[in-house]
């Protein structure tokens, strides 16, 4: 019989003690920040804000719910209020060269301004300019300008006429234009007059003809000359009387942002283009306008007005243009269309001169995105592209905007899977993001932390508007913790699920009326969860206990176990037990893994499987071959099993077997197992523990009942408070062993044994009887091959 006494109930969950909290509610404690338990990540995360190094930006590592993003507002909030406050970023048409929109930096809050008095001006221009150029002054004017080109070109008309006459032509202009005759005294000489001439006369006359021919020629060759000068003389009228109206509204605009040097050189050439512009401007409210005053205003990308210190941006939403931007159209008669109004800024606009949170996740399933933050951050600039463009694919002529200068700090949030992830596949990972902030998963727990714990809870609660917590809602609120850390030793970092359960909590007992949250108020508040996510598991106690799922609790069978497993569906984690067999027959030193012959079986499991044979050989077969063909199979499972942490109850099976000693159905096993016979720690006892003791109980506990853990997994046991219950009553039982000798003892009730001075094992024993039988299997195997024939 076995020596080893079951667990006693206080080492199945360790106890919080009410009386070792100083205070009676939570209203009496000082609030706690988001940093409970996170000192190795605050320290990172402080010198990742302080260093301003190029490309020392920050990526912070850990699992939801540790308060990472609420830590990181807090500490970059913080540090961004002590920071100056960035420049606007400001972009303008680009005069010398259309589509490269011209950028402007300005002072945080100047952009406003500035948008504001080009508004203005431009206002100011549309309305005195028509005035100036449509004054009476400037009509007379034009008037005898054009008056004068008119007198100009009769007085030539005239000339031309007088020289003609005196040569005995004339010049006759008609609608198909100048036409040149011999003269008559009435008239034009008809043909037939001109025939009869004499011949020297027509000579005469021809001559005349093509010399007045020539004159006109070359006069109407002057005529566009001369139109030139008209134009151009009233051009420089137009321009001479625009100039007077802008430069004294341009001069008030330039004395406004003197210090400004971009501003100043932008509103001189936007002045250059209006002078040019001035007769399409005085169009523009008339018909027929195509020409667009937009050109003078002023795309304010980025306002600081509102900013105080640096910025801090979330960007839940990180494609390629939510990051570096965007240039839009609009369709204008069937045509797209775009200008540097439509250009729309990106979160690191947005960012710059300061703080750009990004999740990773969301960052590396955008396309280009991920790409697009490296180039932007290794040449420290933003670049507006489209995703087109920056592929090398579009062919359209669109925007150039003048790139903005970046400066600002990064900080990626992941997961630590991930995060290894790309660590290991990205090179640029570890040069641009140097400094890595991870969240620790759990804390120790001793009296310091458990009154963090009280201060953190004691705050949600305030901050929430709840119900302060009394020292026994505290109290089981740790116990929780210190479960979900998986270690009665530490508590659970994770805040969000603990916020979660505090929220539940605290409204029944507000349902009840009652002024403070209570034990009982959390404990109803943990079993409605286990009971809204139970489904599943209720569902595997019900197929065990109608005999769907093969598990036994009672009697004892040899070659056969109760293993336990972890399932995981969807919210819901829980323990299931699953029957392991073993069959031992005459081989060559084989142990079939089932699973893995068809391919059911995971590499780690497939492990466990290959240390059990180890272990068969080295204990038993050092001094003959082991000869003998295993097979463990997990009875009725249908999916893939990995994992070593049945390589124990395997084992257990597999020598049961071949000491034809029936094991326990009143207990399951978990704990892996190493060559030397040591067990070892595995995941999820607690959950495997209430697997098998749910089964037990929905079947009637009997006493008989338990389940054989590692000892090594002793701290890891929160269990419960009906297992602890039961166990405490001796109607359940935990048992902790060390090496598969103790649980074969526990299993069968026959002593293990011990090999003695001259290397035999006791008779009778659990060890004699396996080595027994694998000596008569080696000398059937040895017989067999003697009697085969040669």
């Amino acid at each position: 019989m076995s020596k080893l006494e079951p667990c006693t109930p206080d080492r199945l969950r360790l106890r919080a003690r009410e009386d070792s909290l100083s205070f009676g509610t939570t209203a009496e404690l000082a609030p706690l920040g988001p940093s409970f338990g996170q000192k190795r990540a605050l320290e990172a995360l402080r010198f990742g804000v302080a260093m301003k190094a190029d490309d020392w930006h920050l990526i912070v590592v850990g699992e939801p719910g540790l308060g990472r993003r609420t830590l990181l507002k807090t500490q970059l909030a913080e540090a961004a209020a002590n920071e100056p406050t960035p420049e606007d970023i400001c972009y303008v048409h680009g005069f010398e060269r259309a589509t490269r929109p011209k950028l402007l930096r300005l002072p945080a809050g100047r952009g406003r301004a500035l948008v504001r008095e080009i508004g203005r001006f431009v206002a100011d221009v549309r309305s005195l300019l028509p005035s100036a150029l449509e004054s009476e002054e400037l009509r007379t004017r034009k008037q005898r300008i054009e008056e004068e080109e008119k007198r100009r070109h009769e007085g030539h008309m005239r000339e031309l006429r007088d020289r003609a006459e005196a040569k005995g032509v004339v010049v006759i202009a008609g609608p198909m234009g100048f036409a040149i005759a011999p003269a008559k005294e009435d008239g034009v000489m008809p043909q037939e007059e001109f025939e009869q001439l004499p011949d020297a006369e027509k000579e005469r006359l021809r001559a005349a003809m093509s010399e007045t021919h020539d004159d006109l020629a070359r006069m109407l060759e002057e005529v566009p000359r001369i139109q030139r000068e008209i134009r151009t003389e009233l051009r420089k009228l137009l321009f001479d009387t625009a100039e007077k109206v802008v430069h004294g509204l341009m001069d008030d605009l330039r004395e406004l942002w003197a210090e400004e040097h971009a501003v100043r050189a932008h509103l001189d050439a936007m002045e250059a283009d209006i002078l040019e512009n001035a007769e399409n401007i005085i169009k523009l409210d008339g018909e027929g306008g195509v020409f667009d005053i937009k050109r003078y205003g002023v795309n304010l990308l980025v306002d600081h007005a509102d900013t105080r210190g640096a910025p801090v941006v979330f960007e839940d939403n990180a494609t390629y243009p939510n990051l570096v931007g965007r240039v839009e159209h609009t369709q204008q008669l069937g045509v797209l269309v775009t200008d540097f109004q439509l250009i729309r800024a990106g979160a690191l606009h947005r960012a710059n001169g300061g703080y750009l949170v990004l999740d990773a996740r969301d960052l590396l399933s955008q396309p280009l995105a991920y790409e697009a933050l490296k180039r932007a951050l290794r040449s420290r600039e933003i670049r507006i592209q489209s995703a087109a463009e920056s592929l090398g694919l579009s062919g359209t002529v669109t925007l150039e905007p003048q790139p903005v200068p970046l400066h600002l700090k990064v900080v990626l949030l992941t997961e630590p899977r991930l995060f290894h992830l790309i660590d290991r596949l990205d090179a640029d990972i570890r040069a641009l993001f140097k400094v890595v902030v991870e969240f620790a998963e759990d804390v120790p727990r001793n009296s310091e932390t458990t009154e963090l714990y009280a201060r953190l809870v004691g705050s949600f609660a305030r901050e929430e508007g709840l119900l302060p917590l009394g020292r026994g809602a505290v109290a089981r609120l740790v116990e929780e913790a210190a479960r979900r850390a998986g270690d009665r030793e530490k508590l659970s970092a994770d805040v969000l699920t603990a916020f979660d359960l505090v929220r539940e909590a605290a409204f029944l007992a507000r349902q009840r009326g009652a002024a403070s949250v209570d034990a009982a108020d959390v404990v109803a508040a943990i079993s409605a969860q286990r009971r809204r996510s139970g489904l599943h598991q209720e569902r595997v106690v019900e197929l065990v206990t109608e005999g769907t799922l093969l598990v036994d609790t009672k009697g004892s069978r040899v070659g056969t176990i109760n293993g336990l497993a972890v399932v995981e569906v969807g919210r819901s984690v829980f323990g299931r037990p699953t029957r392991i067999t073993a069959k031992v027959r005459l081989g060559r030193g084989e142990v079939v893994d089932v699973e893995r012959e068809v391919e059911l079986s995971g590499p780690i499991h497939a492990k466990g499987v290959l240390i059990v044979s180890s272990f068969l050989s080295a204990r038993y077969a050092n001094e003959h071959p082991l000869s003998l063909q295993a097979s463990l199979v997990f009875e009725q499972s249908y999916g893939v099993v990995d994992g070593d942490s049945a390589s124990c109850a395997e084992l257990c099976a597999l020598l049961s077997e071949l000491a034809d000693l029936p094991l326990a159905q009143s207990l399951a096993m978990t704990g892996s197992v190493n060559q030397l016979g040591e067990v070892q720690a595995v995941g999820g006892v607690n959950e495997k523990i209430e697997g098998f003791f749910d089964v037990c109980r929905e079947r009637g506990l009997t006493g008989e009942h338990g389940v054989i853990v590692p000892r090594a997994n002793l701290r890891n046991l929160m269990l419960r408070d009906d297992v602890v219950e039961a166990c405490a009553a001796g109607t359940f039982r935990v048992y902790a062993v060390s090496t598969v000798d103790e649980a074969m003892e526990i299993l069968t009730g026959v002593e293990a044994g011990e090999r003695s001075i001259h290397g035999a094992f006791p008779t009778g024993s659990v060890n004699a009887r396996v080595e027994t039988r694998l000596l008569d299997l080696a000398r059937r195997r040895f017989d067999a091959g003697a009697a085969r024939p040669r």
